[in-house]
């Protein structure tokens, strides 16, 4: 019983309001930019094959370690300061 996946989309070049795009903001010798660039690169597709489906939609898995990848690089932890830093830092 397979059911199809539905991932929440995930666009890193949508435009908002102002500025015209959230790569404005992020310096490029950031370090957020190298962990993007890393990961962009691995295959996760045995990862991926993983998800059941059915339900609402979910995070894509690429995403996820994306976050945890930068929060453990900035010595966050906690799921919860995890969290806060994703509601306050554009990066």
């Amino acid at each position: 019983m397979s059911r199809k996946v539905t991932w929440k989309i995930y666009d890193q070049g949508q435009l908002s309001l102002l500025p015209p795009s959230y790569d404005d903001l992020v310096p490029q010798n950031h370090p957020v930019r190298i962990v993007n660039t890393i990961l962009d690169s691995v295959d996760l597709s045995s990862l991926e094959k993983t998800y059941r489906g059915g339900g609402t939609s979910s995070y894509h898995p690429k995403v996820l370690l994306k976050i945890l990848v930068y929060a453990y690089l900035r010595n966050l932890y906690s799921s919860r300061k995890i969290e806060q830093a994703l509601h306050e830092n554009i990066h």
